[in-house]
């Protein structure tokens, strides 16, 4: 697929880059070369590209490569019936998709047996040409038929030859490429998707209640509801129907095919109308599902992907001990505490259940753990018994720690590393149940390290990702797990094998060949010494050396950011600037160095050492910055040390909570109560909000106020604007009041992509259907002003 030549004025144009910038982009990842290592290490040549844009053009030249495959083997199969016309031949060449594509071909693939095709085995087919090219040679189509009369043949009469040849003509009506493209697009304007209830008084049926008596226009139908449906389709709790405005249909037709002023036109549009009805519509149903289903995955996919983004690259824990503890009623807690590398110290067992003198002894041996292991901080997992033991160790602090703090951890995922092959490598002695708690713990100290090791759809960040595409879901969440770990770095000396897997040129293989050499040969002294691995030469060294660093070794730049192949660009800059190389081989250089590096002269370095300008900020960045880590820019957790109830919350209340989960209806956000709270995407500005991912990610420490306590149902509606702030006139051009700052981490090198915007066309409105329950309680979203007034109205009365 590499070798096909495309269109690169077409993509530049498409993602508004310049041809250039797009055909070094393309050979450059023909060469092999990774997007990581593109990005971070030849700006020079992409002009600049973050790492999102490469990856789209990455993506649509790989289309329209599938697009190229697909059209030559579409030609050469046409070809091969001796009905390739120079015409048509002609349109292949220029079709620019797919659909185009197949629509072109599907008069020409080979058919499974059909009315259409029983009849030209009858012998129908010349009739059928006659009549669409309204033969002269005769007029009364009956008269016509009856030569065709053939018993044998099971042509009985002249109504069974008539019926025959109208199926041939429907077949044709149907396939006709300019139909076909006119009809997609009035069933993408007109169609609506309607949902009945199988059976509503069936129990599989009761979570797919607000779909038993739905419509809505095919365009507007979100995401989240297209995969609601056809879960609730594949359980058979739901039947599903498209319909479409059958007159602008029949209407096109005519229009296209001339039907109305043919010779035979009423002939020809009953064909058309059953065309229509038994070919177009199931067609254009399964295609406009099929549609719409992409569509709604790939919007899944991508808020998973924004989320596991957000996760791993929560800030890490610096020289901290921790103490971890995976709660649990019958079994009792499990707990671990780990040194400041994620090393196991001791753990044990301890149950918050029992008598009064069973919790007195349990807090005691948790304050004991902490004091003799100097250890100040607490992860408790979030599943079975969380509250109840986040009470316990909140008195124990009380009563025995005040300088204690504790953060509750998302523990998805880690009775599934627990029980893996890497777990019982490292911990073989260990109960799989003591592994997990210890994943609890690292994933406070380091969440990339810990994550990494957990297939990411475990994580449980995501919307209805079990429904989705697997294969799909895996890719796109494995490049972000390669873009993370890669716009981190990676320690060679301390990464685990299932972190350097990620690493820009290495692969699971040589990653446990990294590790292996590590534990024969002891600690990598060079960033060199990676050529000694077993599988990595000069092409895979040049990938990877720049990701990886080697914290006191030999060479003072292997702990920085600059790439091998630059470290005579660097040295000539620190003699030009009269730096001494000894200033970069512990910590952080000296201020007033720090201050020489950011206040050099670009331009006339870049003249003296002839080097571009993005490659000597990178350098004098790296320089000012050795080992920097960019996660530390950001806020760490929320610790606590007291417990707060549903009960104590009360209309108005401010709080600040960390975001759990980001959905298309809003966020879900941990206020230190049992169950998370919601803020609807109507109450995360006080104007328009269209995405909620673009006011709030998933770590994101925020201030709410407390909208409404529903203390039997166990629910918390959250709002993130200040109580009393006026209503926006305008679409918000800022984060609401509610947000803290929070620098959004973007691949290195990225930078902002200004987004389109337009006025919204006019129109005749219909009319808005009331609020369901779902929708006034913020479990389902509101799509529009109009329901939105509605929620207002309500709140007001």
């Amino acid at each position: 697929m590499d070798s096909i030549a495309i269109d690169t004025a077409r993509v530049a144009k498409e993602l508004q880059l310049s041809e250039s910038q797009i055909a070094n982009t393309v050979a450059l990842l023909d060469e092999g070369n990774t997007v990581p290592f593109i990005t971070r290490y030849r700006k020079e040549r992409t002009g600049g590209l973050d790492e999102e844009q490469i990856r789209d053009v990455q993506q649509r030249v790989n289309s329209l490569r599938q697009l190229a495959e697909r059209a030559t083997a579409i030609l050469r199969l046409i070809d091969a019936q001796g009905k390739l016309t120079p015409a048509l031949r002609k349109q292949i060449e220029a079709a620019d998709s797919l659909k185009r594509l197949e629509d072109l071909y599907l008069p020409y693939r080979p058919k499974r047996k059909s009315r259409a095709e029983a009849a030209r085995q009858r012998g129908l087919e010349p009739f059928a040409d006659a009549i669409w090219n309204a033969d002269k040679s005769f007029a009364n189509l009956k008269a016509r038929a009856a030569d065709f009369v053939d018993p044998e043949k099971e042509l009985a009469d002249v109504d069974a030859v008539l019926q025959g040849t109208a199926d041939i003509l429907a077949e044709r009506i149907g396939e006709d490429p300019a139909v076909r493209d006119e009809v997609r697009k009035i069933t993408w304007r007109t169609g609506q998707l309607n949902s009945k209830a199988v059976d509503a008084t069936a129990e599989a049926a009761k979570p797919y209640r607000d779909y038993f008596e739905y419509s809505e226009a095919v365009a507007k139908v979100p995401p989240h509801r297209v995969l609601a449906l056809n879960r609730g389709e594949k359980e058979k709790a739901l039947r599903i129907k498209l319909t479409w405005n059958d007159e602008a249909v029949l209407g096109a037709i005519d229009r296209i095919l001339g039907l109305s002023s043919h010779r035979f036109g009423d002939f020809l549009q009953e064909c058309a109308a059953d065309a229509t009805q038994r070919l177009l519509h199931a067609s254009l149903e399964r295609e406009v599902r099929r549609e719409l289903t992409e569509r709604a995955e790939e919007h899944a996919v991508s808020v998973f992907a924004r989320n596991l983004r957000n996760l791993l690259l929560q800030p890490p824990l610096k020289g901290e001990r921790v103490l971890a503890i995976d709660p649990g009623f019958r079994t009792g807690c499990k707990i671990v505490v780990l040194d400041e590398l994620g090393g196991l110290l001791t753990h044990d067992v301890v149950y918050v259940t029992g008598s009064a003198e069973k919790r007195v002894a349990t807090k005691q041996k948790l304050a004991n753990l902490l004091a003799s292991h100097e250890c100040r901080l607490i992860a408790i997992g979030n599943g079975t018994a969380c509250r109840e033991t986040e009470e316990l160790v909140a008195e124990m602090i009380a009563e025995h720690s005040a300088d204690a703090r504790y953060v509750i951890v998302n523990e998805a995922g880690a009775s599934v590393y627990s029980a893996s092959a890497a777990a019982r490598s490292e911990f073989p002695d260990l109960d799989a149940t003591v592994r997990g708690t210890v994943s609890i713990g690292r994933r406070l100290l380091d969440p990339l390290s810990e994550l990494v090791k957990i297939d990411p759809q475990h994580i449980g960040v995501g919307m209805y990702q079990h429904d989705l595409n697997e294969k799909s879901l895996h890719e796109s969440l494995e490049s972000v797990i390669e873009s993370c770990v890669n716009y981190v770095g990676v320690d060679i000396n301390s990464a685990s094998a299932a972190l350097l897997r990620h690493v820009s040129g290495l692969n699971q293989l040589l990653a446990q060949r990294v590790v292996q050499w590590r534990d024969e040969h002891g600690r990598f002294k060079s960033r060199r010494q990676l050529l000694d691995v077993p599988g990595i030469g000069e092409a895979k060294f040049t990938q990877a050396a720049g990701f990886l660093r080697v914290n006191g070794g030999d060479e003072a730049l292997d702990r920085t950011w600059i790439h091998p192949e630059s470290y005579h660009v660097a040295y000539r800059i620190l003699e030009q600037l009269g730096i001494e190389g000894s200033c970069f081989s512990g910590g952080t250089p000296p201020e007033n160095v720090q201050e020489q590096l950011k206040s050099a002269d670009v331009n006339a370095l870049a003249s003296d050492l002839e080097v571009g300008h993005p490659t000597l900020q990178d350098i004098l960045a790296s320089l000012a910055r050795p080992g920097r880590d960019p996660r530390t820019d950001l806020p760490g957790p929320v610790f606590k040390q007291g417990v707060l109830r549903l009960e104590d919350l009360h209309e108005g209340m401010e709080l600040t909570g960390t975001v759990l989960n980001v959905v298309d209806f809003g966020a879900f956000v941990d206020i230190g109560v049992k169950d998370s709270g919601l803020v609807h995407i109507s109450r995360m500005s006080n104007g328009f909000v269209r995405n909620p991912h673009d006011v709030v990610s998933v770590g994101d420490v925020i201030t709410v106020w407390v909208l409404d306590v529903d203390v039997d149902r166990h629910r918390v509606s959250l709002t993130m604007v200040r109580p009393g702030t006026p209503a926006a006139e305008k679409s918000p051009t800022q984060a609401p009041a509610g947000k803290q700052e929070r620098r959004q981490q973007k691949p290195s090198g990225s930078s902002g992509s200004p987004k389109k915007s337009g006025r919204r066309k006019g129109g005749q409105r219909t009319p808005t259907p009331p609020l369901s329950a779902e929708q006034q309680s913020g479990a389902e979203p509101l799509r529009g002003f109009d329901e939105l007034k509605q929620l207002w109205k309500k709140k007001q009365n």
